[in-house]
């Protein structure tokens, strides 16, 4: 491949890659690196982005293979790749998908892989050791249910991150609909192709490969919507959780304005009120407040010293929304 100066990626050997703002493939560009590449920088002409492996592995996640990302970098670069970044980057996305997190006939969490050897290396690894039950077979870990998210925490530290297919549970159902038209504007609500795409993406047709992940948009850009979008999906009771009582107010009047849940399934979780309802909206000060002054240690932490944290617990939510 020569210089190409018209394209706008410098790609580095570092991982970095810069992105020129005056580019007139600048705006394609950026929403091919979204997928697959973390923003740092964005200052008025150069906007710097990072390869990662967790960038990586959330890329192949949502189905981007090596060879998308490679041939992307390719398709807007000025200079052909540095060689240590194509293999990195084909290492890095090989390694997704070799652990699966699946739901045994019996109900048990099992982790399992076609690679014996890399089965007998886990569970002698320190950091994953503390999360295995017993091995059922040379392909197959029984694993700690109640550390799930703990297990693939530690599988990610090590290289392995694990495609989670085990599901979630259902949720109480509920009815819930986007209106057709806005109750205060009497305009008429229609998502964005992005919103409906990030919709999608996240619900993946209902299957286990979807329910759970980190949706990122710019301030301004209907995030909130997405969220009813995706509660409009699931049809199950919701725990929203924000910062602030300002922000919990207007989730309450973006869920009158643009859904045709009635007000009185919807609660208000703050230092004021303490409803718990269908679609409840609380804050991270709340669920997190703890009386007192003790330190907690994961050793001594009880339930009891977070009095609000079994909001969580003692209720059956289908879906929790944790906004910005």
């Amino acid at each position: 491949m020569t210089y190409r100066p018209e394209n706008p990626l410098i790609v580095q050997g570092d991982h970095t890659v810069l992105l020129e703002v005056a580019s007139a493939r600048y705006e394609e560009a950026r929403d091919a690196l979204a997928r697959f590449a973390e923003l740092e920088k964005s200052p008025e002409h150069v906007h710097t982005y990072r390869i990662t492996p967790l960038s990586l592995w959330n890329a192949a996640a949502s189905g981007v293979t090596a060879e998308h990302v490679l041939a992307t970098l390719g398709d807007y670069g000025k200079y052909p790749l540095p060689g240590n970044v194509i293999a990195d980057v084909q290492d890095a996305m090989s390694r997704y998908g070799r652990l699966k997190l699946q739901r045994a006939a019996d109900g048990q969490l099992v982790l399992t892989s076609e690679d014996a050897l890399l089965i007998t290396e886990l569970q002698h690894h320190r950091r994953v050791e503390p999360y295995i039950v017993r091995a059922k077979d040379r392909h197959t870990l029984v694993v700690r249910a109640d550390l799930r998210g703990h297990l693939k925490q530690a599988l990610v530290q090590i290289g392995y991150p694990a495609e989670d297919l085990a599901g979630y549970v259902a949720g109480q159902p509920l009815t819930v609909a986007l209106r057709e038209v806005m109750v205060g504007t009497g305009r008429p609500l229609v998502l964005r192709d992005y919103q409906r795409e990030a919709v999608d993406v996240f619900w993946a047709r209902g299957e286990s490969r979807g329910g759970s992940g980190v949706i990122v948009l710019p301030c301004g850009a209907g995030k909130t919507v997405v969220g009813m979008a995706v509660m409009a999906k699931a049809q199950c009771h919701t725990l929203v959780l924000c910062h602030g009582t300002t922000a919990v107010h207007q989730w309450i009047g973006e869920l009158i304005d643009k859904t045709h849940t009635s007000p009185d399934l919807i609660g208000e979780y703050t230092g004021d009120l303490k409803e718990i309802r269908p679609i409840t909206v609380t804050t991270y000060q709340i669920v997190t407040y703890r009386p007192g002054r003790r330190k907690v240690s994961k050793e001594t932490f009880e339930l009891g010293d977070y009095p609000h944290l079994s909001l969580f617990t003692g209720h059956d939510w289908g879906l929790i929304i944790y906004d910005e």
